[in-house]
């Protein structure tokens, strides 16, 4: 295998490895580098997980997932503010910097795109400096426009980075995601934007395959399977001074139903054969 000292591993990409599981095959493998998920760290346990990746000598690129800002009703916002509270604390006993954010769509009977994403904002506002408190930084994911309604207001990283300059670069960022920004002609020049500013604070890769699946959750294709050119895309983020991690987040129910190991290899090939 080639070196794969920057390729992260998310674990949803192979989210059938139970925690153990995918800790032996990184170790077998070489892989140093792994992205979280909350349900499957809760599930084996916050603190065994955080052992279980400090002994293997994994690196934790990012905790996925907070957010889910966008309600209008009181006690369903405070809820909300008390559980990104608990994803910082998580991301910070894991040892990851990073908190990816997936914002939320818009609340039920709502057609306010702007409104929502303005209750982000007031939301940014507290949790950001409680992040900051924890050595955490926030990143808001812009998702494709498709996940508007139901998943996440904020479309383009242009909106993500309109949110995110409010505030410190060490408080909020962006995630840069191949999948949910390639086919915006403007994703490049606020590529370069978040780099002026500091704020890629994550960069992640996944294909855009079709016909896309009932539900499109899980349709991000394996790299090198469908339309989008990864050298490209970090050519954008690397001239913009991102040097770190880049992790393969996969949702794919085809990947699901394989040996967890065999995409786990098959992932960190196509990252070698597909990355500069």
């Amino acid at each position: 295998m080639t070196d794969l000292a920057r390729f992260s591993i998310n674990q949803m990409t192979v989210k059938q490895l139970s925690m153990p599981e995918l800790v032996d095959a990184c170790a077998q493998l070489g892989v140093v580098n792994v992205g979280l998920w909350r349900e499957p760290v809760q599930a084996y346990g916050l603190e065994a997980t955080a052992k279980a990746v400090r002994d293997a000598g994994l690196t934790v690129t990012t905790l996925c997932r907070g957010g889910f800002l966008t309600a209008i009703d009181a006690p369903e916002r405070a809820r909300a503010l008390d559980d990104n509270r608990r994803a910082v604390e998580e991301a910070a006993t894991l040892g990851t910097d990073t908190l990816v954010l997936v914002s939320g769509g818009l609340p039920a009977g709502s057609k306010d795109l702007r409104g929502a994403r303005e209750r982000i904002a007031d939301a940014l506002a507290v949790l950001g400096p409680y992040a900051e408190d924890h050595g955490v930084r926030l990143a808001i994911e812009p998702l494709h426009p498709m996940y508007a309604a139901d998943r996440c207001v904020v479309s383009t990283l242009a909106q993500a980075l309109d949110l995110a300059e409010r505030f410190p670069a060490r408080q909020v960022g962006v995630t840069v995601d191949t999948y949910h920004i390639w086919w915006d002609d403007d994703a490049p020049a606020q590529i370069a934007r978040a780099g002026a500013g500091g704020r890629i604070h994550t960069f992640q890769l996944a294909d855009w395959t079709t016909p896309l699946p009932e539900g499109v959750l899980t349709g991000r294709g394996q790299i090198g399977d469908g339309s989008i050119d990864m050298r490209e895309w970090q050519g954008y983020v690397e001239a913009a001074g991102y040097t770190g991690a880049i992790e393969v987040e996969l949702f794919n129910d085809g990947l699901w139903a394989r040996d967890g190991r065999e995409v786990l290899a098959e992932t960190a090939a196509r990252f070698a054969a597909h990355t500069a």
